[in-house]
C-alpha cells in the first residue's frame, strides 16, 4: 500500500486524531523499526523498538467497517510485532473513540496510563487512554 493510499483511507477513517498526509506516511515508513500490515480496505502502521512494539495507528475504510477487517489487521499486527521480537504492544486512543476501544479491549488491552487533554477537536481537548497488552503466541 503506497503513502497516498495510507492518507486516503487514515483521511475517510478518522478525524481524532487528524488524518495524517501521504508525506508524513511516507516520513513513518522511512523509519528503522516501522511496518505496515494490511488488510483488504485497511492498514495498521507500528514500530518495534527494542521488545516493545507501539500500535501508531489503524485504519479501515468507513465502507468496509464492522466486517472484521479491523480485528483481522489488529492480529496481523501482533503476528508482526512478535516477528519483529516484541513482547508487549502500546497503542493509545482518543477516549471519545468506543468503537475503536471495544476493539482494543476485545483484543486484550488493558489501560495503563492517560494523557489529559492530548487530542484537539476543534476548542474542545480529548483525553488519550494508554493501554497495552502483552503478546505472547
Amino acid at each position: 500500500m503506497t503513502p497516498d493510499e495510507m492518507a486516503a483511507i487514515h483521511r475517510a477513517a478518522l478525524r481524532i486524531p487528524r488524518p495524517w498526509s501521504a508525506d508524513e506516511f511516507a516520513a513513518m515508513l522511512d523509519l528503522s523499526g516501522t511496518f505496515v500490515v494490511e488488510v483488504p480496505q485497511g492498514f495498521a502502521l507500528g514500530s518495534v523498538v527494542a521488545d516493545e512494539a507501539e500500535l501508531l495507528t489503524l485504519a479501515i475504510d468507513p465502507a468496509a467497517q464492522r466486517q472484521g477487517k479491523g480485528r483481522d489487521c489488529l492480529s496481523r499486527y501482533h503476528a508482526a510485532a512478535r516477528m519483529r521480537g516484541a513482547v508487549t504492544a502500546f497503542l493509545e486512543v482518543a477516549e471519545t473513540n468506543v468503537a475503536a476501544r471495544a476493539l482494543y479491549a476485545r483484543a486484550g488491552y488493558a489501560r495503563t496510563g492517560l494523557r489529559r487533554g492530548y487530542y484537539a477537536d476543534g476548542a474542545q481537548r480529548i483525553d488519550a487512554l494508554l493501554l497495552s497488552r502483552a503478546l505472547c503466541p
